[in-house]
C-alpha cells in the first residue's frame, strides 16, 4: 500500500512539473534563456556545474536522484531535499564545494522523517499554489524561480530584476494558506557577476 501511494505521488509530481510552470530552458538552468538576465556563457557554466554535481551525487548514492535537488545560479549552489543522516548532509555540502567554479553553497537538506503522505500532498499543493500565483502576477517572471516545499516551509531560488520583484515573490509565498516559513534565496540582477547588456 505504501509503495502504491509513493508511486501515485511520484506520478503526480512528474505530471505537475510538465505544466510549463517552471521552464528549464535549452540548457536546463531553470529559467528560459530569453528571460534569464545572466549571459549565455554564465548560464552554460552554471548548467555544467549543475550536471557535474548531479553526476557526483548519483555516483555516491542513486537515491539522491529522487531525494536531492540542486540549483546553481551564478556559481552559487543551492541544495534541497531529504537525506537519512547528518553525515550525508555534510558530505553533500563537501561535494558541492568541490565543484569547480563554486562561489558559495547553501545546504537546505532535511533529515528524513517517516514518510507522511498527507504532509507530502500538502507540500505539493503549497508549491503548486505559489507557482500559479507567480504566473498570474504581472510583476514577477515566474520562469526565473524554482520552488520547493518541505513541511510547510517554502524554499524559493531564483533571480529578480528588482528588489520590488523579489519582495513581491516573498509576499506571494507568505500569503499561501498554511505556510509556516519562507526561505528565499533570490539574487538580484545587479548581484550577478556578469549580466546581459
Amino acid at each position: 500500500m505504501k509503495n502504491k501511494l509513493l508511486f501515485i505521488l511520484f506520478t503526480f509530481v512528474l505530471l505537475s512539473s510538465c505544466i510549463g510552470t517552471s521552464s528549464t530552458g535549452i540548457f536546463g538552468t531553470g529559467v528560459t534563456v530569453a528571460m534569464d538576465p545572466r549571459t549565455l556563457g554564465t548560464q552554460i557554466d552554471d548548467s555544467i556545474m549543475d550536471k557535474n554535481l548531479d553526476a557526483k551525487l548519483i555516483a555516491t548514492n542513486k537515491s539522491y536522484l529522487l531525494n536531492v535537488r540542486t540549483k546553481i545560479i551564478d556559481g552559487r549552489i543551492f541544495v534541497t531535499g531529504k537525506v537519512d543522516t547528518v553525515e550525508e548532509k555534510l558530505n553533500i555540502t563537501k561535494m558541492a564545494w568541490e565543484i569547480k567554479g563554486a562561489r558559495s553553497v547553501k545546504n537546505d537538506l532535511k533529515i528524513k522523517d517517516e514518510f507522511n503522505f498527507k504532509q507530502s500532498a500538502k507540500d505539493l499543493l503549497i508549491t503548486s499554489q505559489l507557482r500559479s500565483a507567480l504566473i498570474f502576477n504581472k510583476n514577477t517572471k515566474a520562469v526565473n524561480y524554482n520552488i520547493d516545499t518541505y513541511k510547510k516551509k517554502i524554499y524559493v531560488y531564483g533571480i529578480a530584476e528588482t528588489t520590488e520583484e523579489r519582495d513581491e515573490v516573498i509576499d506571494e509565498a507568505k500569503q499561501i494558506l498554511d505556510v509556516e516559513d519562507v526561505i528565499a534565496s533570490i539574487l538580484l540582477v545587479e548581484d550577478l557577476r556578469i549580466q546581459k547588456n
